[in-house]
């Protein structure tokens, strides 16, 4: 036990009508919904590097957090270890994510950082049997140090990819010892900022054969879990080579690991590639290669990833519709890459801001629940394409442009718009959010 969360009671569901602020009002984790637990269903992990490691910076400001596990020492790293998990139980929360920077201090060297990710991995390991948490998932930094100022696997440098393979060998190997139920990899920096200085076939070349190894050596080693790789169009590379789904899904495809390799999705990328989270979750789901997701949301005011807390209610239950429709989680889960705003110093703003948007979280996923056992939303969308299930409709995709236009001009087809319906439909989901 540590004193960083003194006097804060575990949160526990009270129920809609409750007034205590430290109480879960949506968030029951054992209200059974189809056959499952809403702990099973929603699956929450914390991010340990939003949450422990990072300092409280902007572009423009530095360290606004003063954390006594603050620093480059075995014992402050096992410091931060205890308050994670005091922080895991007063939530309650199933898992936790880390990357190994996360976790223990950088070594001098390769071998010197490995040999403190193993006894930080021994550390954690204890932690989590006598706790009952979980690793949801683990993954490599390779986008803070300078090392990779110019990226991991798309380094120009053959010794910066080799350090990275080193790296990521160590984090795969934590992972598994772990528990863990996926490997992520996150390209932070695998993008360029100007084409006077990259040789882009290059890089795209090294990036898919540097996940085929990641892919090989997890059966190498047995690894059961998944390999997901998460979506990011831009920042910090202004061209990121995994700028959303469909491009990733095309780079798999490349790279024959279509089968391998499946998506980690965060709400905070899909908008600023142009998106919603909604559709990259659709999109990930229609290519079968839907894993896990991050939960967050930004600032539609700024241009940049602000990873703050979910609350957006209808939002939340659009995204989570898509994921009711993909099968709900396997390996996955909601993890909360979200971060506290600078100026939110104390301890018990850590804890809140969790509590609150595991509300807002089971919120939408009774909302996109229910919205799915209604069934009216799905019938829409049937009855607009309910043309295409004619026998002579499937025939038409059989044939040629010359065939069809015959067909046209000989039965004088004239087709007359449709409404869609829009407005109508955002009325729907609105009775449920």
């Amino acid at each position: 036990m540590t004193d960083f969360f003194k006097d804060i009671p575990e949160i526990a569901y009270e129920g809609p009508d409750s007034t205590n602020e430290f109480a879960y009002r949506h968030y029951n984790p054992a209200e059974m919904l189809n056959g499952k637990s809403m702990e099973d269903h929603l699956r929450f992990a914390i991010a340990y590097w939003h949450s422990f490691a990072w300092p409280g910076g902007d572009p423009f400001g530095g360290q606004t957090f003063e954390r006594p596990w603050f620093g480059d020492t075995m014992d402050l790293a096992r410091l931060k270890a205890d308050v994670a998990f005091e922080m895991f139980r007063i939530l309650g929360q199933p898992f936790y994510c880390w990357h190994d920077a996360d976790v223990r201090p950088e070594g001098a060297t390769l071998a010197e950082s490995r040999s403190r990710m193993e006894e930080m991995t021994d550390y954690l390991g204890q932690k989590q049997e006598a706790q009952g948490t979980r690793l949801l998932w683990g993954t490599a930094n390779l986008f803070t140090n300078r090392r990779f100022m110019a990226g991991a696997a798309t380094n120009p440098d053959p010794d910066v990819f080799a350090y990275s393979a080193g790296i990521v060998k160590y984090c795969m190997d934590a992972t598994q010892k772990l528990g863990g139920e996926n490997y992520v990899l996150w390209g932070g920096r695998e993008g360029y900022e100007t084409l006077l200085n990259t040789d882009l076939k290059r890089e795209r070349a090294h990036a898919g054969r540097f996940l085929q190894m990641v892919v090989e050596y997890k059966h190498k080693i047995g690894f059961k879990g998944a390999i997901l790789v998460e979506p990011k169009p831009q920042e910090p590379s202004k061209h990121q080579y995994d700028y959303d789904v469909a491009t990733v899904y095309g780079f798999l495809k490349e790279f024959g690991l279509e089968g391998e390799v499946k998506m980690n999705i965060e709400q905070g990328h899909a908008i600023l590639a142009g998106h919603s989270f909604e559709h990259e979750l659709a999109m990930a789901a229609s290519l079968g290669i839907f894993g896990s997701i991050d939960m967050n949301r930004n600032d539609y005011q700024s241009g940049w990833d602000t990873d703050q807390f979910p609350n957006n209610l209808p939002e939340v239950a659009l995204a989570y519709y898509e994921v009711i429709k993909a099968g709900g989680f396997t390996t996955g889960g909601t993890n909360f890459d979200a971060k506290l705003r600078r100026q939110s110093l104390d301890p018990v703003d850590l804890i809140l801001a969790h509590a609150g948007a595991f509300d807002v979280c089971a919120r939408g996923y009774k909302a996109a629940a229910a919205m799915l056992a209604d069934g009216a939303l799905e019938a829409a969308r049937a009855q607009r394409y309910a043309g295409w299930d004619s026998a002579e409709a499937q025939a038409m995709l059989g044939q040629g442009l010359d065939e069809i236009a015959a067909r046209v001009e000989a039965e004088g087809i004239e087709p007359e718009p449709r409404s869609g319906r829009q407005e109508r439909l955002e009325n729907l989901v609105n009775r449920f959010t």
